[in-house]
């Protein structure tokens, strides 16, 4: 079979980065190495603002528009109707909505949240009570939790498709390309549509952690 573009660089490094950054922010909270896992928290927040711009204006392939489906199109993929077409499947859609969800909501709490000592806080803490930055501190490792057992459904879905499908679906997250005969390549986003999603995400990103 041919191979055809699906992935780009953006969406790519996107994902590699958000696959170290997670256990990253675990292992430095575990440590107490807060100052680090602070400052990874601050970069994971970037990191989600420019995947939600890029989904915006990025590649065919990148965009929410291209691969969020609705209701049917989910009960026909589950119904073994697969569409002649490359990027997500409509459950592979589910499974990147939820996981940017509940990444920016992981990282959202940790902007407000503080220790029980008070001596590490988010930048955005000083804007509730001190009781409230402490109750939000509990929620962000509890939806860590719930993260992590996303994730694990998401792992889960690779090998089945690995196993069963016999569908590689890590090595075009790696490569960018996959075996694809009657459809259409991903179609690119100009370098500028990059340089401006990039900008506005570091942009937002300063403006949160210093600013507010």
């Amino acid at each position: 079979m041919s191979r055809v573009r699906v992935w780009d660089l953006p969406v790519r490094a996107f994902h590699w980065l958000i696959v170290v950054i997670v256990p990253a922010q675990y292992w430095t909270a575990r440590q107490e190495m807060m100052d680090f896992h602070i400052l990874l928290g601050q970069v994971a927040l970037g990191l989600i603002l420019f995947r939600i711009i890029w989904g915006l204006i990025g590649s065919s392939t990148a965009r929410f528009a291209g691969f969020v489906r609705g209701p049917g199109a989910i009960l026909a993929h589950l119904r073994g109707r697969r569409e002649a077409a490359i990027g997500h499947s409509p459950i592979g859609a589910l499974s990147v909505v939820a996981l940017l969800v509940l990444l920016l909501v992981q990282v959202g709490l940790g902007l407000f949240a503080t220790d029980e000592d008070g001596l590490y806080s988010g930048p955005l803490s000083h804007l509730v009570s001190f009781e409230t930055a402490e109750t939000l501190a509990e929620r962000h490792e509890q939806v860590f939790y719930v993260l992590l057992g996303l994730i694990g459904l998401h792992v889960a879905a690779i090998l089945y498709y690995l196993v069963v499908k016999r569908d590689n679906l890590v090595a075009p997250m790696i490569t960018g390309d996959r075996a694809g005969n009657g459809v259409e390549a991903m179609a690119a986003a100009p370098a500028w549509r990059f340089l401006v999603a990039a900008a506005t995400a570091a942009g937002l990103t300063w403006a949160i952690v210093t600013l507010l």
